[in-house]
């Protein structure tokens, strides 16, 4: 296998990987991003955001890492949060997911960052039992919260 950081060409193919992330999430409709968005996000003027993609010996593209920078005023550094990671179900139990992983935890160790962060689905069993072979520990004290929509724009608003 191979892991590479995606590159202008892969738009495409980052964009067929986060619609398939979506269906797997039962969730296809909230897949919105566009392949002009998805350029600007990794490759425009200054990218915030970072695409891996696990390719097999073959070439063929098996999954992504979506990627950032963070940071937590708790350790005092920076780390990285993982947006998404996803195999293609064909391709998944030959190793693509640690393999990204790895890849990820390498590049704190490089840079000095504590943590790499996730967050996952609860029903997402046989995710929350790989995670859990690798030494990744649930955060079940904590609750993610959203503002979107109508409710950000009225807080947007307010005074």
């Amino acid at each position: 296998m191979r892991i590479r950081s995606a590159v202008s060409s892969d738009v495409a193919v980052i964009a067929s990987l986060i619609r398939e992330l979506a269906d797997y999430e039962r969730a296809a409709e909230m897949a919105k991003a566009t392949h002009e968005q998805i350029h600007e996000t990794f490759f425009g003027r200054d990218p915030r955001a970072f695409c891996d993609l696990v390719e097999t010996e073959e070439g063929l593209v098996a999954g992504l890492a979506v990627w950032f920078i963070n940071y937590s005023t708790w350790t005092g550094s920076h780390g990285v949060y993982l947006e998404d990671i996803f195999v293609r179900p064909e391709f998944r139990g030959r190793g693509y997911g640690r393999a990204l992983l790895v890849r990820l935890a390498r590049e704190c160790v490089a840079n000095g960052y504590p943590r790499v962060q996730w967050a996952v689905l609860d029903w997402n069993t046989p995710a929350v039992d790989f995670y859990r072979s690798l030494g990744a520990e649930a955060l079940d004290e904590w609750t993610v919260f959203r503002l979107s929509g109508d409710a950000l724009q009225t807080l947007a608003s307010s005074q």
